[in-house]
């Protein structure tokens, strides 16, 4: 089976936990495309009733033009359970995310809710985070200098670019990416990180997630993080 039909695996698991009268996070990314899919067909065969809180811009205008209703955040009172993707998940149900660039938006919609759920492939499930690099969300001014810093602290930094140009996040922000290769620590290094000035949100997600979702072979298996 190819990656692909493992995210669509997930994507369409994922989407027989949302109940009629949710309000629903929805993340950002390939696996998580899979699962608006899914939720538009159930809003279309099965006349299901969400509402839908986007962490992109992208995955707004998926759910819109599937006839999901969608509310930004600051438009509704609470959030039922957030589905997103993940880039690494340790054994400590601990994730990196930032991939896609969303992190800050996903990270917002995430605190927010009262479940959260992470569907993945299982080249996503690692003993300690660190291979995929971490990404910072940082404001635009300064980031040089800040790249300077985060050099020094050996944290091997790289600002990122797609085809030569500088990516930028919907909120207009640059991501620097950290090549750690293994992180002892997230913990220590999440609040050192996320008190230099410039650095507007970190990928770490830790202490987040209630349920994960991992694509295999066999079919996909329903993890709970019993905390």
């Amino acid at each position: 089976m190819d990656q692909n039909e493992l995210k669509k695996q997930v994507g369409y698991k994922a989407a027989e936990f949302v109940e009629d009268g949710m309000t629903v996070g929805l993340g950002t990314g390939s696996t998580v495309k899979f699962l608006v899919d899914a939720l538009g067909e159930r809003v279309q065969n099965e006349g299901l009733k969400i509402v839908g809180v986007p962490t992109s811009d992208r995955t707004r205008e998926q759910a819109l033009s599937l006839g999901i209703t969608v509310k930004g955040i600051d438009e509704v009172d609470h959030i039922d359970l957030t589905i997103d993707g993940a880039d690494e998940i340790d054994n400590n149900f601990q994730g990196i995310k930032g991939g896609g660039a969303a992190h800050l938006w996903e990270k917002i919609v995430a605190i927010n809710s009262t479940k959260n759920m992470w569907i993945v492939d299982a080249s996503k499930m690692v003993d300690t985070l660190g291979k995929f690099p971490l990404p910072l969300e940082v404001i635009p001014y300064g980031s040089g200098q800040l790249i300077k810093k985060l050099d020094k602290m050996g944290l091997k930094p790289e600002l990122r670019k797609r085809d030569g140009e500088i990516v930028l996040t919907d909120s207009k922000n640059y991501v620097i990416d950290l090549h750690l290769d293994a992180i002892e620590d997230p913990h220590d290094l999440e609040k050192e990180l996320i008190q230099m000035v410039g650095v507007v949100e970190q990928g770490f997600f830790l202490d987040l997630v209630n349920t994960v979702i991992v694509g295999r072979e066999e079919g996909p298996q329903v993890i709970d993080n019993i905390r």
